[in-house]
């Protein structure tokens, strides 16, 4: 099977949030990087996993550049989340995959942790915060 399908049935599994299932494209000494944070081995992508489906309820991806070379994989795609009250974040990000033997050695993810922001404000100041912090990220730009 070559690694485009392979990254295409592993984008499925995530969106249906079958860990047992998401855990069997992981090679046993897999590592995954996103927000500086790197996650080792089969316990670090369990974590992963459950600290990504805590964060967002519901899950798709959008694909919009997808460069596959060896053992390679490259995307840049939308993460659209829905959240149980409703709102709907569209997140552009990247990924780059690295399979070993037809199993993800090393997962790497890009994006910008503002458009989650909201999430992780639950409180008044939180809020308050993050609406100051995305002004500032932006100030210049428009």
């Amino acid at each position: 099977m070559d690694i485009k399908t392979i990254a295409e049935n592993f984008d499925k599994a995530l969106t249906e949030r079958n860990i047992p299932s998401i855990l069997k494209f992981f090679h046993e000494n897999c590592e995954i990087t996103t927000l500086n944070v790197t996650l080792k081995g089969k316990e670090g992508a369990q974590q992963w996993l459950k600290w990504l489906f805590e964060k967002t309820p519901q899950l798709d991806f959008e694909p919009v550049v997808i460069i596959s070379e060896g053992n390679v994989f490259y995307e840049e795609f939308y993460a659209i989340v829905k959240l149980k009250n409703g709102q709907i974040i569209r997140s552009h990000q990247a990924e780059t995959l690295i399979f070993e033997e037809n199993k993800l050695k090393i997962l790497k993810i890009f994006f910008n942790p503002l458009d989650f922001a909201d999430i992780v404000a639950k409180d008044p100041i939180s809020k308050r915060l993050i609406k100051i912090i995305q002004r500032k990220a932006r100030k210049g730009l428009n």
